[in-house]
């Protein structure tokens, strides 16, 4: 059976959001972290339904099959909420699951969420990102330099709750003793690298609890533009006592140690993440790819009428020349 050693998690409104939309599930081997989205209250009522379908039906063992039906349930009571709530209407949320058993973790997953699992302090993102931007990326029409400054870099391609079914990711990793697994709201990864969320883990690898609150630390420190939460878990030979500690730890504005996340100076409304899916994502890469060819064509043709001119030109200099000669 995998023991599972330190298990933290952290969540934070970040500097720019007036409420925090996020949701998580830490009820070991169960974890979950799910990013709402939506008008007036819905992305966070979304993201909080998901959880809550997480922690009712629980999760002891199942693998890829248990955590599959887990997201199909809770996308069918974020849809069946959005159906009949016009408060609602058109929520949704990511969601990135995990289950720790007979030394594998099974992964599922929606969105843009991610997984990272750091072993031999190296990290390694292990869920894509069903995004805007990734699917660009794939396409070749952006680098990911230029993902990472993409004005649309939060719109995401598939999301729970908005379709009566969702297509879920699902894959299984075989766990070794000392991984450590990350479960992080786009909060965190729009705002810190990667290399320097690998740098803060790895620097606390004795006190996890310590290194989730450098992470928040940092994204507030680049702009906190969203709601930052991180689930942390890692595999170890032998359980390890929390000494009837809280697995909860949040920072607030009211924690006389932290910083302030929220002002009303720098407070702005929430901004809601748009859904489209991959189809119609497809449908705009083909697009561009056309009108590049008639912008290829259109240039092609300007520059062989300019060339032509230019011939034109030149003849009727040397016919001029050659008449002026023969008289």
């Amino acid at each position: 059976m995998t023991a599972l050693g330190h298990v933290a998690v952290i969540t934070d409104t970040g500097r720019r959001r007036r409420r925090n939309e996020d949701a998580y599930v830490c009820e070991p081997p169960l974890f979950a972290i799910a990013d709402g989205m939506g008008g007036a209250q819905a992305g966070e009522v979304a993201s909080r339904l998901a959880a809550a379908a997480l922690k009712e039906s629980g999760a002891e063992t199942g693998g890829e099959e248990r955590i599959y039906d887990l997201i199909q349930e809770a996308n069918r009571r974020v849809y069946d909420r959005s159906s009949t709530d016009p408060s609602t209407s058109g929520m949704g949320t990511t969601i990135t699951v995990a289950l720790v058993e007979d030394g594998n973790v099974a992964f599922g997953h929606v969105g843009d969420s991610r997984a990272y699992l750091i072993r031999d302090r190296r990290m390694e993102q292990i869920t894509e990102d069903h995004s805007l931007v990734n699917e660009l990326m794939k396409s070749g029409k952006l680098s990911r330099e230029e993902a990472e400054a993409h004005p649309q870099r939060s719109v995401i391609t598939r999301a729970l709750g908005t379709d009566p079914d969702v297509d879920v990711d699902t894959f299984t990793i075989e766990a070794q003793s000392g991984d450590v697994f990350l479960l992080c709201s786009d909060g965190l990864t729009d705002m810190v690298g990667e290399d320097e969320i690998l740098e803060l883990v790895d620097g606390n690898r004795a006190d996890i609890d310590a290194a989730l609150k450098t992470l928040v630390k940092a994204a507030n420190r680049h702009g906190g533009e969203d709601n930052i939460t991180v689930v942390a878990f890692e595999i170890a030979d032998v359980v390890l006592s929390h000494d009837g500690q809280t697995l909860e730890h949040v920072l607030s504005p009211e924690s006389p140690d932290e910083e302030d996340t929220l002002s009303e100076e720098d407070a702005v409304p929430a901004v809601d993440t748009a859904v489209i899916p991959a189809e119609e994502i497809q449908a705009e890469v083909a697009a561009e790819e056309r009108q590049d060819r008639k912008v290829r064509r259109r240039h092609l043709r300007r520059r062989i009428v300019a060339w032509l001119a230019v011939i034109l030109i030149v003849a009727a200099v040397a016919v001029i020349l050659y008449l002026r000669f023969v008289r």
